[in-house]
């Protein structure tokens, strides 16, 4: 069994920077990722808004450079996912996909998921032309129309992000105007190659072998359409990644983990950072903050057991 004395489950920004502040502190520090560091942030083409960047940089860019400060610092980085977690004598024991990990302290940053639209041919035609990631398959609608569904800011940012390699994008938004960034919507705006679809709601995705259109409700007048295109990128939110460690830690009625303002969970010595957490602002910025304070009260913590 793997043994350390701060395990951190999630590699995104909140984790990443977990793991350099646990590793600095002297600490024996394990990052547990499933897939690939930088989790959402990754994902994200462009990321104008952190600190000390004055141009924007490369979500994934700055997810490596995050990966490798932290290995320099003495972190380890597992790839694998959490399954479970039980309290141990000595600390937690966490079960993962690559056998358990005996962890003194850990800290939660598991992140988030795409919420689902939830109407008929989403699930099917998924992977298919329903996609949840611009930057993973907005190359492969090259020249095509595309439909781009929600009015947050990963809505506009991928919106802006297609507006480059597809045809034109269409924006369907169930509201009369966007939650998102102003300087994000005046840049999306400048596009000439957008078309605005507000007050609407998509009632269908529609397709045999891969999305041909999808069907769209105007929630003014109850009239519906039909909008040709080859792919629809999903963006109405997020829901946490929080089913492996919900027999341990209290969790709010959204599925986010509780915590204090030392983001100390219901269970002492287990620690929530990053989009997981009931947090009111998800932004790189914000999890990098709670990467740092999760890691110094987690350190708090094993130097008061000493």
């Amino acid at each position: 069994m793997k043994q350390t004395e701060i395990l951190v489950v999630g590699a995104g920004p909140a984790g990443l920077t977990a793991g350099i502040y646990a590793a600095r502190s002297g600490h024996k520090a394990l990052v547990l990722e499933k897939s690939f560091a930088g989790g959402q942030m990754a994902l994200t083409s462009e990321v104008e808004n952190y600190p000390g960047f004055s141009e924007p940089v490369s979500g994934m860019l700055l997810a490596q450079t995050m990966e490798q400060q932290a290995i320099r610092f003495g972190c380890d980085v597992l790839n694998a996912e959490a399954t479970g977690i039980t309290a141990a004598p000595a600390g937690f024991e966490v079960a993962t996909t690559a056998g358990p990990v005996a962890a003194a302290t850990v800290i939660v940053c598991s992140g988030v998921k795409p919420k689902l639209l939830g109407v008929p041919g989403e699930k099917e035609l998924s992977g298919r032309g329903v996609s949840y990631c611009a930057v993973c398959d907005g190359p492969l609608f090259k020249g095509r129309e595309v439909a781009v569904i929600g009015g947050g800011d990963s809505a506009i940012d991928e919106a802006l992000y297609l507006s480059n390699i597809v045809a034109r994008v269409h924006i369907i938004h169930r509201r009369d105007e966007f939650r998102a960034c102003p300087f994000a919507q005046q840049r999306l705006r400048e596009r000439a190659n957008v078309t605005y679809h507000l007050s609407c709601v998509v009632e269908s995705v529609n397709g045999t072998q891969r999305v041909e259109s999808i069907t769209v409700k105007n929630l003014k007048d109850a009239s519906t359409f039909v909008l040709p295109l080859g792919g629809a990128f999903i963006y109405v939110g997020w829901l946490p990644n929080t089913a492996w460690c919900s027999s341990l830690l209290a969790l709010d009625e959204s599925g986010n983990i509780k915590a204090d303002d030392r983001l100390c969970t219901s269970v002492p010595g287990v620690f929530a950072a990053g989009d997981v957490r009931n947090t009111p602002l998800r932004q790189v910025a914000t999890a990098v903050g709670d990467g740092a304070l999760a890691a110094i009260s987690a350190h708090d913590f094993l130097i008061g057991k000493r």
